[in-house]
């Protein structure tokens, strides 16, 4: 451990607060009511500003997911966005790129609504998944004992477990049906966002290594789990019991 390691944090989100509340809360299956309260919010720039006017040394931005370097649209350009506003008022960050979370699988493939896994992609394209519990415990340990140097104004990627979509959905054979389908039924909330996740993976995009200007997978996926190389990182088959 250096001992220049950070001693103190602030974490915002939990439950919604640091200290007060920081954002409304609203339907998450109302994208466009989603949408406009992180514009009227902007909730991380916010912080953002905050943190550098109370010389925090180090901001983690919520990344948590798919690379978002170079992205222009939708939520991954709005990540991006926060990441420009972090360089341009001069406050180091860090960039946690962690591909999909594990416990989200049941709710991308429907299985919650419907009782089967619904299939609407080709699901041949490796992307990485971690357990939300492995990501804060990974964190945790490198925030706590990584040189701070090497944390300042980078993008770590990590992997906990790697995969095809086919790969995934073969573990519910035999305890959930599957169904190959043209698109997730209509009622389900947020149909379209989850296809566009499955679909979204067949790119590539899935993976932690993937790099949006080069449109291809040219970074390790598993770069960063050489910062807590001990670590035993849960399986998708532990953490859904499947």
């Amino acid at each position: 451990m250096s001992p220049n390691n950070f001693k103190s944090f602030a974490i915002a989100g939990v439950a919604n607060t640091v200290g007060v509340p920081t954002i409304k809360v609203v339907d998450y299956s109302d994208v466009n009511a989603v949408a406009a309260v992180l514009k009227e919010h902007s909730v991380d720039t916010s912080l953002a500003d905050a943190a550098k006017a109370a010389a925090v040394q180090l901001f983690v931005p919520s990344e948590f997911g798919v690379p978002t370097g170079g992205a222009t649209e939708g939520i991954f350009g709005i990540k991006n966005q926060v990441a420009a506003h972090l360089k341009a008022i001069g406050l180091p960050s860090l960039r946690l790129y962690t591909g999909a979370f594990i416990e989200w699988i049941p709710w991308v493939y429907a299985i919650p609504e419907t009782g089967k896994v619904h299939v609407v992609s080709k699901g041949d394209t490796p992307g990485s998944y971690c357990a939300l519990d492995d990501i804060g415990a990974y964190l945790a340990y490198i925030l706590t004992t990584v040189e701070p140097t090497l944390l300042s104004d980078t993008e770590i990627r990590i992997e906990g477990y790697r995969a095809t979509g086919r790969e995934i959905t073969a573990l519910y054979e035999g305890k959930v049906p599957i169904e190959i389908a043209e698109s997730i039924p209509s009622h389900v909330p947020m149909a379209d966002f989850r296809m566009l996740i499955q679909r979204g993976s067949d790119t590539g995009l899935g993976s932690t290594g993937w790099d949006r200007a080069a449109g291809k997978e040219i970074h390790d996926p598993k770069g960063g789990n050489k910062l807590y190389p001990d670590f035993k990182w849960k399986t998708v088959k532990e953490v859904l019991g499947l």
